[in-house]
């Protein structure tokens, strides 16, 4: 269970500018909460993260095997280990695929309140960018759009970036981009939906509002990512959240 569907496809519909695109959202949303009473038939469910497991847990975990029926496994990615850059970059990241309503919301929310009057560069990254997030950029000196840019691309910026800010409005399942950008980017900003429950909260720098994150980005340029900043992160990533952590989890399910 990578996420609880209804509520993922519910959270988009929200945001969903297009009339057409909400009500497709919150019809898939209602078909995936009725098909969701399957799990009711499994005998092992792993969900992506502990928030997740509570509610699995709850409706569909059986009494007598005292909710060992329901577990925890984060989600597999592309990273095999840590590959983390000490130092300095010059720009902060926001990255994502911005035909999704819930990141051309997060975009537009750092261009117009959080980016709009610093002298930080900030890049953001992903392809289908809307045209209100262009005309919200365009008079905007600090902010780049890089569009259709390859996976490769993606994560060279990662990697460079001095921080990568992730915020983000609804908060079903664990990202894959805040992934990415812990096993190899530097500083990461994001918000409470981001890390709520994630067991990632202790791996990121926590900023709520506006003032927050201009606060946190302003500190956080001058400060070089160190070796022991690295080690920090690599002891928790690598014990919790990698994938021959989760191989080692579903091979006890499994057998």
């Amino acid at each position: 269970m990578h996420n609880i569907e209804h509520n993922y496809y519910a959270a988009l519909g929200l945001v969903e500018k297009s009339f057409f695109r909400k009500k497709y959202f919150e019809a898939e949303a209602k078909k995936l909460e009725k098909f969701e009473s399957i799990l009711q038939h499994a005998d092992v469910i792993a969900a992506i993260s502990p928030a997740d497991a509570k509610y699995l847990a709850g409706k569909y975990g059986h009494p007598s095997l005292q909710d060992s029926s329901v577990t925890n496994i984060m989600a597999f990615h592309p990273h095999e280990t840590t590959s983390i850059k000490e130092g300095k970059g010059d720009f902060a990241l926001y990255h994502g695929s911005l035909s999704v309503g819930e990141n051309n919301q997060a975009a537009l929310y750092l261009v117009n309140e959080v980016f709009n009057d610093l002298n930080t560069k900030l890049v953001i990254a992903g392809n289908g960018v809307s045209a209100e997030l262009k005309q919200a950029v365009a008079n905007k000196k600090n902010i780049e759009i890089k569009e259709n840019v390859s996976i490769e691309e993606i994560y060279s910026l990662i990697q460079n970036a001095q921080i990568n800010i992730l915020p983000t409005f609804q908060s079903t399942g664990i990202k894959l981009k805040l992934l990415s950008a812990l096993f190899i980017g530097r500083h990461c900003i994001v918000n409470s939906p981001m890390v709520t429950q994630t067991g990632l909260e202790l791996l990121c720098h926590l900023a709520d509002t506006p003032a927050d994150m201009k606060r946190k980005v302003s500190e956080l340029m001058s400060a070089s990512f160190t070796l022991e900043d690295k080690r920090k992160r690599v002891l928790i990533l690598e014990e919790k959240f990698s994938n021959e952590a989760n191989i080692r989890k579903l091979e006890q399910l499994v057998f």
